[in-house]
């Protein structure tokens, strides 16, 4: 296991958000207050891609149809707003840290 850099601090401001590939996983890194977080990119729900929903807070809501993960946990916090066949899953949680002006994400 080894940290693999994915992206630059410069690449994603403060309350922004960018989708990047690792291997076969999307993963979605967030910037809240200056602090990195790294979950799955993709909606447990129906695969919406989250980097291009919107971040509230440590809150990220799915483009299609509004269901709603923490990013600090990756934690599902609102179900999507239709009807849903299963439970919503969380997203996974990936190990990131900033080196300089580097973002690394920990590849398993």
């Amino acid at each position: 296991m080894s940290y693999v850099k994915v992206a630059e601090k410069s690449e994603i401001p403060v309350g922004e958000m960018k989708a990047v590939k690792l291997g076969d996983k999307d993963i979605l890194i967030a910037n809240v207050n200056g602090k990195y977080y790294a979950i799955g990119g993709k909606c447990t729900h129906r695969g919406g891609d989250l980097a291009k929903g919107k971040l509230e807070g440590t809150t990220v809501i799915c483009p299609r149809h509004k269901a709603q993960f923490d990013v600090t946990t990756g934690k599902s916090v609102a179900k999507p707003k239709v009807p849903l066949s299963q439970p919503l899953k969380d997203e996974p949680v990936y190990k990131i840290k900033v080196e300089g002006e580097d973002i690394l994400i920990l590849q398993e």
